[in-house]
């Protein structure tokens, strides 16, 4: 009666409801420091997997590189051979001897990347292949023969299983004679060669000046008047092979590789060789490095 009459009654009522109330905000702040611990947790435990995560993949990345890195080094060719001449025929036809069943040999022309099908059965010596590029390569599926083989004349790229192996030996020595030009900045041979032998038809020797001395002519002079005589001199190779070569014939320009540039539009094909001496010298050294054939045992 006295509570109600002071009105402390609900002065009471309202303090009963506030309390309450704190107590809900609590349970409800307690509540939400649960899910933010739990939340934390969780974030840790993330952060966590993630750390190992990325410790895994530092780890097969730092496998992968020193796999990489010693690829090369842990497989090495068994054997290497220039092969020229009666050895080369002689290797060629005991590979195009060799007989299969119907998909047991595999023959790949590699030029840049090498083939899933030679990846495949050769496995880590598949590395030897990227090495040896551009190669021929001879595989059995006993793993008997492995070869490659640089041809001096390479087919496009290809890679096929078959009873025997692809080998053809216009690849590797031509099939009929053929005209062959040696060119460097101060000679010049054409010849023909016939698969065995170089006979040599025309030749352009010029005097063109050598290394620059102190002296006399100033360095740009010097250059000049020597690019003038190099000129001269193509310009006389190119006539000679006009003279001597009709439109129609196949033609193999070799030498240093500065001036062969200058023959591209009528050679059919051209190599950079280091070869030197006299003309009829020269020539058979260019025809003699140009067919010789690298054999590697994979």
């Amino acid at each position: 009666m006295l509570d109600e009459l002071l009105g402390r009654a609900e002065l009471k009522a309202r303090i009963e409801e506030l309390e309450e109330e704190k107590r809900h905000l609590e349970r409800r702040a307690a509540a939400e420091e649960e899910r933010r611990s739990e939340a934390a947790r969780n974030r840790q435990e993330a952060e966590a997997e993630v750390n190992q995560l990325e410790d895994k993949i530092e780890g097969l990345e730092e496998r992968v590189e020193r796999l990489s890195d010693t690829s090369d080094a842990e497989v090495d060719f068994r054997g290497t051979e220039a092969l020229r001449g009666a050895r080369r025929d002689e290797i060629l036809s005991r590979l195009s001897s060799i007989e299969t069943d119907a998909e047991g040999a595999l023959t790949a022309m590699v030029h840049d990347e090498v083939p899933d099908s030679v990846s495949e059965t050769l496995g880590e010596r598949a590395a030897l292949v990227h090495r040896a590029a551009p190669c021929l390569v001879c595989v059995d599926d006993a793993g008997l023969v492995s070869v490659a083989l640089d041809p001096p004349t390479p087919p496009a790229a290809f890679a096929e299983w078959g009873p025997d192996f692809r080998i053809e030996r216009s690849w590797f020595a031509p099939a009929d004679p053929v005209w062959v030009a040696l060119v460097r900045s101060d000679l010049f041979a054409l010849g023909v060669y016939d698969g065995e032998s170089v006979s040599l038809v025309d030749d352009v020797e010029s005097d063109v000046m050598g290394a620059h001395s102190k002296g006399g002519f100033s360095q740009a002079r010097f250059q000049r008047r020597r690019d003038q005589q190099v000129d001269e001199h193509l310009d006389r190779a190119r006539e000679a092979i006009e003279a001597h070569l009709e439109a129609d014939r196949d033609l193999i320009v070799l030498g240093e590789k500065t001036v062969l540039g200058r023959f591209t539009d009528v050679a059919d094909r051209t190599a950079a060789v280091d070869a030197t001496g006299d003309p009829d010298e020269a020539l058979e050294r260019a025809v003699r490095e140009f067919w010789t054939t690298r054999l590697s045992l994979l």
